[in-house]
């Protein structure tokens, strides 16, 4: 299992970057945590399963996830606790992450 860490950057981006570094193109992202300043997620719409709702949320939150590593590029999904104890949940897109801090616990895999 690899830990990559990320601090004062954009997550998923520094993420992508991360494992290219490491030469990983197949894994599981078997644990995301961590806190974002703001966040942007998508979920898909009750009438089309085709379709994405992206929303973006400049709060910050509480983060938890886990996804897979394909082709080189992180699929993640995310719950996101913000303030009154409530989580909103779905495709992570994009974190910014300043303040706190973000790991990932990667385990790679081979193609499929």
């Amino acid at each position: 299992m690899i830990t990559f860490e990320v601090r004062n950057d954009e997550l998923v981006a520094s993420l992508n970057c991360q494992i290219a570094e490491a030469g990983i193109t197949e894994g599981a992202i078997v644990s995301l945590v961590g806190a974002t300043e703001d966040f942007t997620i998508s979920t898909m719409p009750a009438d089309d399963a085709l379709k994405d709702n992206i929303t973006s949320y400049s709060l910050p939150a509480e983060m938890t996830g886990t996804g897979e590593i394909k082709n080189g590029f992180v699929h993640i999904h995310v719950v996101m606790g913000v303030e009154g104890d409530k989580a909103m949940a779905g495709h992570l897109h994009a974190a910014t992450i300043k303040t706190h801090f973000a790991r990932a616990y990667v385990l790679p895999t081979e193609a499929a």
